[in-house]
């Protein structure tokens, strides 16, 4: 599917990978709406990159913020949508504390599962009623990660949330394909995120080292480059797609 005077939804778009995405996607000629939480920097960098880009403060676990970001789109259909909202707190099961707060692995699996597929739903619902487009009425890709198959110590709530959104990739992609909707995720590997860049670059270097090839901290760059291949694909569905330069993760 062509992007160029489509409308695209990125949530987590204000920052990170979502950022990278929405500023690529928007320079491919799509509308773009960048849904994410209310004292992010999405009204800044909506404004910044001008037309045909809009804020849409939102909480993906939210219904109403997500129909209330989906609804800005009056001038060109909902043709894709990019799932990058999403929460890594680290703990370990067993603590010095005791073991794992509940209410913070349910937290982490509310924003990371519950949320990408709260927009997955409701976008899909919207997107089955256009016109098809080359044989297809719109893509969604969702954000999984490696810590999905590679999960390390203190990562119980985050790999389980990853690991759900890699298990809704194939499903999601044979319901909706009666609606011609594609869906894949891409789980990549070290990018650098703000969470990382904010580590002395001693460590960032050492990260980019386990890296085999290219030795390195993957940018965001080139996670928004496989979303927009992902979404011009159309032989692309019901795939996770591993974005690691060939890691695997060590237990810690």
């Amino acid at each position: 599917m062509k992007l160029d005077n489509q409308g695209v939804l990125v949530t987590g778009g204000a920052s990170g990978l979502g950022l990278a995405t929405a500023q690529r996607l928007h320079k491919a000629g799509a509308h773009v709406v960048i849904a994410d939480l209310p004292g992010s920097a999405g009204e800044s960098i909506a404004a910044e990159l001008g037309e045909r880009c809009t804020f849409a403060p939102a909480d993906v676990t939210s219904e109403a913020d997500v129909q209330a970001a989906l609804s800005q789109f009056t001038d060109v259909p909902l043709r894709t949508v990019v799932n990058c909202a999403g929460i890594a707190p680290p703990k370990r099961i067993i603590g010095r504390n005791g073991p794992h707060d509940l209410d913070q692995f349910r937290k982490v699996v509310e924003v990371n599962l519950i949320g990408t597929f709260n927009v997955l739903r409701l976008a899909a619902d919207s997107m089955r009623t256009h016109e098809l487009v080359d044989g297809e009425r719109g893509v969604i890709v969702m954000t999984a990660s490696i810590a999905a198959f590679d999960g390390q110590i203190g990562q119980a709530a985050y790999s389980s949330s990853k690991a759900g959104v890699h298990g809704l990739t194939l499903t999601a992609a044979r319901d909706l394909a009666e609606h011609a909707i594609r869906v894949c995720s891409v789980a990549p590997g070290i990018f650098e995120t703000p969470m990382l860049l904010g580590l002395p670059p001693a460590a960032q270097k050492a990260l980019g080292a386990q890296v085999p090839h290219p030795s390195r901290l993957g940018k965001p760059e080139e996670f928004a480059q496989l979303v927009e291949h992902i979404v011009e694909n159309p032989m692309l569905n019901g795939e996770t797609i591993r974005l690691d330069g060939a890691i695997r993760m060590p237990p810690k």
